[in-house]
This record gives C-alpha cells, structure tokens and sequence, in this order.
C-alpha cells in the first residue's frame, strides 16, 4: 500500500532528523570550539542525506497513489498532506544548496558566538553575506515551486501557510496600539516604588530555583534536561527534549524567565501525540503556537501575581543571603511589579510584553527587505539603528552586540522565523482567555495547581500534533479567527488597571 510505505519511509526520516536534532544542541550547548569545522561538515552531510531521503523519487508516487487510492483515517490524510507539503518544499531545493547553506550557517552561528562579545560586526559580516546570500537562493527556488513570493517561502517553513501580507496587517494595528501605550504605561509605573533585589546570585542556585519551577509547572525531566547555552532555546526531540539558558549572577529574574518560556515550549513537545511522533502530523503546529506556548507559559502564567506567590518562597530558599539583606525585594508585590516593569530597552529576549513586539517589527521589517534585495547585509546596521530609535526612542550606534548581533536567527539562516513571536504572543493571549473559561482553571492557578491549565492545553493544542492547520486549530480552541483584541486586552488589565 502506498500510504503505508509513506509511513515507513517518514520513520526513517525521523531517526535521522533525531541524530540531527541532538548533534545540533551538541554544538550549542556542549562542543568545544575546536570541533566547529568538523561539526559543520558533519551537519551538512547528514542535512544532505536528509534531503536526499525526503526527495526520494518514489515518494512522489506514493503519494499520487495514495491520494487516488482513498480510504484514509482523519490522521493519515492529514499526514499525507504534511507529507505532501515537505515533498514539495525539499523538491524545489538541490541538494547542493541544502548542504551548502548548511555548512555556512554552521560557521556563521559558530563565530558569531566568538564576535558578538566583541561587536566585531567587521569580522562577522562576511559570514552573514554568505548566509544571507545562500538563503536569497533557497527562497528563489523555492518560490518558483511553491508559487510565494521569495520571502513568504521561507516564512511558509516556519509558519505552514502564512504571508507576510497578512503579517503586515495584525502588525500594522500593534504599531498602531503600542506606542501610546508605552508611554502610559511607562508614566503610570515612574510613580512605583520598586526596590532591584541585590546580588549576587550564583549559578547553582539559580538553576536549583529554575528546576524546581519546571517541575512544578509540569516539565518532564524523564524526557528532558536543562543545560547552559549563549542563547535560550529549546530542542531535541519530543522523548528527549533539551532546554538550555544563560545566566547573569547580578539578576536571577532573566534567566528564570528565560527557563519558564522554554518550558513551555519543552511541555508542548514532551506532549505531541505519541503514536503520531515519527510522522509529520505528529509535530508541533507551526512556530507561531510554538511560541504561543512559551509565552502562554512565561507571560500570561509566570509573571502573573498568582504564580510568584508560589514562586516567593521557592526564591528565598535559593538565595537566603539576599534575602537577608532585603526582604522587601522579595515580597511577592514587588516580585511583581519587577516581573511587569515596561521598559524600552535594546536586548529582545529580555524585554517585556508589552515592548517585544516593537523587537520583532524591527527584524521582520529588515529579513523581509534583505530578502527581497532592497537592504544588503551592509546596510543592516543602519537600518537596525533608524529602526530602533523609531520604536523604542533608543540608538544603537556602533553597539552591534547589543544590535543587529544580539539574536542567533540569522547567521543561523532562519530567516521567517522572527514574526512567529508576535503571532505567537497573540496566540497566547487568545489562548489563554478560552483556558481560564473553562471549569476549575482559573481557581487551580490561583491556588498554584497547574495541572487543569496542562490538560487544558494537552486537549487542545498539545495532542492535536498537526492534525489542524493553524487557523482552524485556534479557531477550535478558541471559538474566534486570530487576532490582536485579546492581546490588547490582557495587556490594559495588567499594566493600566487601578
């Protein structure tokens, strides 16, 4: 049966998207820098491999014959349509390019890990053009095929049907919104008296707070493990899911945030449907309900007043000098206000709420524009800097590491990645205004009880795998088409309520 070879082969397929997964948090999180070369190659050969099985000729024909044959189950036609969709994808590429963009992206990331302490923009720039125009390439390929515009090929790779069109619209009313907002917000909070607890945090003991929490909201350490890396992220594979962080001895709060928000992308993973796991209906929906997961869990839930009561006595374990010193620091009220501070600030992945859009407008405006050739490589640094100053009021200058250098995406080519984050904070929101309707939900986070929010979740996005594209699934778990009324919303209630 044609279906039933499709299957096989995407079992084949997983084992080696499996090793590919683990080798690649390897070198993130673990490999010395000595064995980035060899890695590169090593990367791109099995990438290659990859492709090569994925264009396998026949695939082509198992899936003609499986679409005329009929007779499939709900989850196996919608696993012939992913099926289906990365045939197409793969098909467009040669499997030159997928091992040459390969090789130069795992140069480029390895030395911007070395160039961005630095801000050696000079040095790194020649890697980033190699990518950038690598990536023209796959998207012009790609293009042809799929018949996108360049840049929404690649987006589609990420966010499985959408368009920057599309994008630009829900973006256009984030614009439009957030500045004044900003500014209320920001005026309001001048008149707060918050008081910065004092260091230091070791190490040690702000991993021991950042397991704890994981284990309270449901991480699975049977399938997972927290390590250290120069960027957050979360990998692996759903029965072995790697979620790393980085540390700042002077402030315990980013790296817990950080934890909490690949926590909930570890959770998600560690809860796709498991006899669906090596096929392509079992993966996660996309990047944008990924990340609507780690924001559900580090936005809406961890920086709510609920969970740092649950969190408050868990901190004054970790850090019994610092306690001592101040104890009003750690009281759950300024916790709080600390958790919700809004300020305009130059790094993303540390920024609040209500600013990170402003950050990922920024990169989704000039990835689009690289792509389409109306900004080279060159002239990033004064984009970003214009960019910056018209969002966020700040100038970057010749700042480059705490700039255009700051994030990973893009010397590790995943360009269409960044407007997933807003869509995925929107999706959040959505999200979790459904959850806390529903019976028990609400009472079980105030009382720390996050097991009702976890089968919520697991019922409606979790388990669903890819068996629904994105807007019939948040149209399902929602009972409304994505948009931005709830984002805003949550965020009036929590920064301009009395």
């Amino acid at each position: 049966m044609s279906y039933a070879a499709l299957e096989q082969h995407n079992q084949r397929i997983s084992g080696l998207r499996h090793v590919e997964a683990i080798s690649a948090w390897d070198e993130a999180a673990m490999m010395p820098p000595g064995g980035g070369q060899a890695r590169a190659e090593a990367l791109a050969t099995l990438r290659g491999l990859i492709h090569e099985q994925l264009t396998d000729p026949r695939v082509g024909d198992w899936i003609a014959a499986a679409e005329s044959s009929g007779g499939l189950e709900p989850w196996q036609r919608a696993n012939l349509r992913e099926i289906k969709r990365a045939y197409l994808r793969e098909t467009s590429i040669p499997r030159r390019l997928v091992e040459a963009s390969s090789r130069a992206e795992s140069q480029s990331e390895q030395a911007w890990r070395m160039l961005r302490p630095a801000s050696d923009w000079q040095s790194f720039r020649p890697l980033l053009e190699a990518v950038v125009s690598l990536k023209r390439e796959v998207a012009a390929a790609l293009s042809s095929n799929l018949g996108l515009s360049p840049y929404d090929s690649l987006v589609d790779g990420f966010e499985p049907g959408g368009n920057s069109e599309h994008f630009a619209a829900l973006f256009a009313e984030i614009r439009a919104f957030l500045p004044g907002f900003i500014d209320r917000v920001v005026e309001k909070q001048s008149r707060e008296t918050v008081l910065e607890p004092e260091g230091p945090f070791p190490v040690e003991r702000q991993r021991w707070l950042g397991l704890r929490l994981m284990e309270k909201v449901g991480f699975d350490f049977v399938h997972g493990r927290l390590d250290q890396s120069h960027h957050p992220f979360c990998g692996g594979v759903p029965t072995d899911v790697r979620i790393t962080t980085r540390y700042d001895e002077s402030d315990f709060q980013k790296a817990l945030m950080g934890v909490m928000h690949e926590t909930g992308h570890a959770k998600y993973e560690q809860n796709l449907p498991k006899s669906w796991l090596e096929q392509p209906v079992g993966a996660a929906r996309g990047m944008s309900v990924h990340e609507s997961q780690s924001l559900l869990q580090e936005m809406q839930v961890c920086r709510s007043r609920e969970f740092l009561q649950v969190m408050e006595p868990l901190v004054r374990e970790a850090f019994p000098e610092a306690f001592a010193r101040n104890a009003r620091a750690f009281s759950v009220d300024n916790l709080y206000r600390l958790a919700t501070r809004v300020r305009r600030d130059f790094i993303r992945v540390d920024a609040d709420e209500a600013t990170y859009p402003c950050h990922v407008v920024l990169r989704f405006e000039i990835e689009k524009a690289l792509i389409e050739g109306k900004l080279t490589v060159a002239d990033i640094p004064e984009a970003w800097d214009a960019a910056m100053f018209s969002l966020l009021g700040l100038r970057t200058g010749d700042n480059h590491r705490d700039g255009c250098m700051q994030d990973v995406h893009w010397p590790a080519g995943l360009f269409g990645y960044f407007p997933t984050y807003t869509l995925g904070a929107l999706t959040a929101a959505q999200l979790f205004r459904a959850m806390i309707e529903s019976d028990g939900v609400r009472e079980a986070l105030a009382a720390g009880d996050f097991t009702p929010m976890n089968a919520w979740l697991k019922d409606n996005v979790w388990s669903q795998g890819s068996l629904f594209d994105t807007p019939e699934l948040i149209g399902r778990a929602t009972g409304a088409p994505l948009g931005t009324e709830a984002f805003f919303r949550h965020l009036e209630r929590r920064y301009l309520a009395p």
